[in-house]
């Protein structure tokens, strides 16, 4: 049966002879964008997430890679022989052989100078926390102190993992490698290959008396508060990202970042779409009719004149440029746009409704023209 996987350098999207380094950014690209934090119940990011870190468990460790690179997806597949206890299938390897002669080209495998995983620089995880700013605080920005717990180094230890005045020491067990060599009995004959020291769990160190802050692990996680600048024309869903304030990496990877989503509360008769705000107001019916100079309002609780025509009908709409949200990067402002609503008075007094009644005598096909034109064609 053919093998459905993607090819890993595919899934990461990098060449056949990338660098570590390359694979690694490629990695965490990917690993940010697909993480489930970021895309709560999306199974397909969770799918793809699985599988940039299938690809990069395996091109990110040189014996491994040196094996895809031999024998692609076979090298790790049961039924092919794979996953770790030697390759079925390949013909001519009899007696006591020794798969690290091969990856020992590679950099790789037993003796090969290959560098334990648990050695290599593993970048911090990112965090996320989440704030919740009023609609004036968005448009204008503000300064707001977060709550987040993040993953650091044991100030007691200074991440050794071994109590303060003690050193964590070399793993006799695999000499400090981290890596154990087995050899195994198979159909082709003894076969060694390589797996993680159970006793430093790959770490090729063993801590005697272990730090009491941390539990001999070097890191422990903290709760921390921190200002932040929340930039003028933020808006819901919108993520503000501090590099370097998530948590710490180890063996000199760098730490992730903090990830802050912004929820913007609604606004009481504002509202918003892009960097433009709408906003309804009501004028009566001889402000509309003769009309009049109203008054405009604006964010941050101002109001500006502004005169509407005699005739105004309701719903009508008009913008004043420059009047809204600014873009939050380049601070260009949008429109304010203002549709007026034209009360229909109530509760008329017997006076009133006669004058009313003598003023709707007076009116003509130039008063009324829509509605005369709407009667004339409809019983055409």
């Amino acid at each position: 049966m053919a093998n459905t996987k993607r090819d890993y350098y595919e899934v990461l999207g990098v060449p056949k002879d990338a660098t570590d380094d390359q694979i690694k950014k490629a990695y965490r690209s990917l690993a940010k964008k697909y993480h489930p934090d970021m895309n709560p119940g999306d199974k397909e990011a969770e799918a793809k997430f699985k599988e940039a870190n299938e690809a990069y468990d395996v091109l990110g460790n040189a014996d491994k890679r040196a094996k895809y690179d031999q024998y692609g997806h076979a090298a790790f597949d049961p039924s092919m022989g794979g996953g770790g206890s030697g390759f079925g299938g390949f013909g001519g390897f009899g007696g006591d052989f020794d798969f690290s002669d091969i990856f020992s080209f590679f950099g790789g495998g037993a003796g090969g100078g290959g560098r334990s995983r648990a050695s290599m620089a593993v970048d911090g995880d990112d965090v996320m926390a989440r704030i919740s700013i009023t609609f004036d605080e968005a448009v204008f920005g503000c300064k707001k102190e977060i709550n987040f717990a993040r993953v650091e180094a044991c100030p007691d230890c200074k991440a050794t993992g071994a109590m303060k005045g003690t050193s964590p020491e070399k793993c006799t067990e695999c000499n400090g490698t981290g890596r154990v060599t087995v050899k195994q009995q198979t159909m082709l004959g003894f076969m060694q290959t390589q797996r993680s020291c159970t006793a430093c769990r790959g770490t090729g160190k063993i801590i005697k008396t272990p730090c009491k802050n941390c539990n001999g692990k070097g890191y422990i996680k903290i709760k921390k508060k921190l200002e932040v600048t929340i930039p003028a024309g933020i808006d819901s869903m919108q993520r503000i990202i501090l590099r370097g304030q998530g948590s710490a990496g180890r063996n000199g990877g760098v730490n992730g970042d903090l990830i802050i989503e912004v929820t913007v509360e609604h606004h009481k008769f504002f509202e918003r779409d892009g960097n433009n705000i709408y906003c309804e107001i009501p004028i009566s019916f001889t402000d509309a009719a003769l009309g009049a100079e109203i008054d405009i309002p604006l964010l941050g609780g101002k109001t500006e004149k502004y005169t509407i025509a005699e005739g105004t009908q309701t719903n009508t709409s008009f913008t004043l440029k420059g009047k809204g949200i600014p873009d939050v990067n380049t601070k260009r402002k949008g429109d304010l746009i203002i549709t007026v609503i034209v009360e229909t008075p109530k509760n008329l007094t017997s006076e009133q409704k006669k004058l009313l009644g003598e003023f709707a005598k007076s009116l003509n096909d130039k008063n009324t023209g829509k509605k005369q034109s709407f009667f004339k064609n409809l019983f055409k």
